[in-house]
């Protein structure tokens, strides 16, 4: 039976750190994996998150299962942190899922149910398993202008000119805040114009919020969001707790749908736990439980809010010096797009070859497309890509 299973495409960036973790050069630079890390490297535990896991430790009287759409205090403290009060909470159902990837593929899931012709419009670039779940899914996908590669930024009157083509029964995905890959980002005009698109249209935004908090602040970078779920009729939403809080591996999300038909939110919950239930049942809950925990109590949502601003402080930090280094080196300000973008992630903009030399010849792997994560780097380090870059001739 197996003899007929096909070999599949290697994921680009798992391969690469493979190819990280072989390089034995004491002074190679790993700017690919898109976790975030500290000066020294690490991936830390948040102190609020080990306030929480000692009180769960000792509090904690059962393993049984929750409910198929995970713990509904899970859904008030998430709906309330990406919506705030754009939207009435009886207007949004919410389950959770295993990290913000299993609410993406939920999200497609729903919408094959909803509409088996639907296209998904997709920016180009996006992240790399948006295009691999919708192509396993055989859901069709409409590329949209998105990154212009002169000035790094985005190609707004392309992307428009595109969305412009989407029809009711489309859905238009569309990234929160901090883009990956490329960490250029919408203003609220041109969010304004976004809506209007969708409005003229009659297509469905499905917004991926992975990186809340990494960008301008929890609630600015929740502005776009909340924005367009109180202005369109629906509104697909894809939530990630694994950077804000630090916790990858516990897999923790959440999959939420905005109908301002307030009747709607009954089918819409029970649809999104029948999805649950196909594909894992019920989902995992000591993550969800840490990140309702943190939100419910006063002093380790404060705690946890400094030590996220410290995070995004940080990254800011190190795109100006970045930014600044390589305008030093190259007497040149075109490199200040660095600064500009948030997120973890930008595209330098360097051709697959240049990212290959900087790899051979520096240790210092990125994603072929040459997307970098600004969070691989410390203040020892920036003097080390920037030279490379410069060297490499970016």
């Amino acid at each position: 039976m197996f003899s007929t299973l096909k070999e599949q495409p290697a994921d680009k960036i798992l391969a690469l750190m493979q190819a990280y973790k072989a390089d034995p050069r004491d002074n190679k630079i790993d700017l690919g994996v898109g976790v975030y890390k500290d000066a020294q490297g690490l991936t830390p535990v948040m102190r609020a998150i080990k306030s929480a896991e000692k009180q769960l430790w000792e509090q904690e009287t059962s393993k049984s299962y929750v409910a198929l759409a995970g713990d509904p205090a899970f859904g008030d403290v998430m709906v309330s942190l990406v919506l705030g009060s754009a939207v009435a909470r009886d207007t949004v159902a919410a389950v959770a899922t295993p990290g913000g990837t299993g609410a993406v593929r939920q999200a497609f899931e729903l919408i094959q149910m909803a509409n088996s012709g639907a296209r998904v419009f997709v920016s180009d670039p996006t992240w790399p398993n948006h295009l691999s779940i919708l192509k396993y899914l055989n859901i069709e996908v409409v590329n949209y202008r998105y990154f212009d590669a002169d000035t790094r930024g985005v190609d707004f009157d392309g992307m428009m000119a595109d969305l412009s083509d989407a029809k009711a029964g489309d859905v238009v995905l569309l990234h929160g805040c901090c883009h990956n890959p490329t960490g250029a980002n919408l203003n609220m005009t041109q969010w304004q114009a976004v809506v209007d698109v969708l409005l003229k249209t009659g297509a469905t935004p499905m917004i991926d919020i992975a990186y809340q908090g990494f960008g301008d602040g929890l609630d600015q970078d929740a502005a776009a969001t909340r924005l367009i779920a109180s202005s369109v009729p629906e509104t697909i939403i894809a939530a990630s707790c694994s950077k804000n809080f630090g916790i990858y591996r516990e897999r923790t999300g959440m999959l939420m749908v905005v109908s301002q038909d307030g009747g709607a939110r009954g089918l819409n919950q029970s649809t999104l736990a029948f999805l649950n239930r196909q594909n894992f049942s019920f989902p995992p809950d000591h993550g969800a439980r840490l990140v309702t925990m943190i939100l419910q109590d006063d002093a380790l949502c404060a705690e946890w809010q400094a030590e996220l601003e410290e995070v995004r402080l940080g990254m800011l930090g190190l795109r100006t010096q970045l930014a600044s280094e390589l305008q030093r080196l190259s007497g040149s300000d075109r490199f200040g797009f660095i600064a500009e973008h948030r997120g973890m992630f930008s595209r330098l903009g360097a051709s697959a070859e240049q990212v290959e030399q900087m790899r051979e010849k520096h240790g210092i792997y990125m994603v072929g497309d040459s997307r970098l994560n600004i969070a691989g780097l410390n203040a020892q380090t920036v003097p080390i890509l920037a030279a490379a870059i410069v060297e490499t001739g970016v």
